[in-house]
């Protein structure tokens, strides 16, 4: 499971190496991944293997379902399948690195199946408009969380 928050940094090529936390972790799905996000605010790093999962569930629904569509045309844009180098490091796409303002440090946080990488100050800033709230802990509570 990947958890945690490494800080890192994204070179001046927008490569990102990966902390050593997560490292033997990700290794273990292999030296394939996709590299995305849903909104352009970060990057979104999937094993191949994981992101293949997601898409078999994709390729289920109709190809009218406008929220499939959405989320495609999204991850697409953003997204690119890259290899991790003998470094450790995986290339954000120059598309996503602009708009995710991917350059200097960043933190790099396990969601037990992928990481997500944020622009450490946009990461701040994130932590603090979206607190957890009475209802989040009510469904946490709900969850047996």
């Amino acid at each position: 499971m990947l958890r945690g928050n490494n800080p890192a940094k994204v070179d001046e090529k927008g490569r990102l190496k990966i902390p050593a936390a997560f490292l033997e972790e990700l290794k273990g799905y292999g030296d394939q991944f996709y590299v995305t996000s849903e909104t352009g605010e970060y990057a979104r790093i999937f094993p191949m293997k994981v992101w293949e999962e997601i898409e078999s569930k994709l390729a289920r629904l109709s190809s009218h379902n406008r929220t499939k569509q959405k989320f495609l045309t999204w991850t697409n844009y953003y997204g690119q399948a890259v290899e991790i180098d003998g470094q450790g490091r995986i290339l954000i796409p120059p598309v996503l690195r602009e708009a995710a303002l991917m350059k200097g440090d960043v933190d790099v946080m396990g969601h037990l199946t992928y990481l997500d990488v944020w622009n450490h100050g946009r990461q701040l800033d994130n932590l603090k408009k979206s607190p957890i709230n009475d209802e989040d802990l009510k469904i946490l509570d709900e969850l047996g969380i």
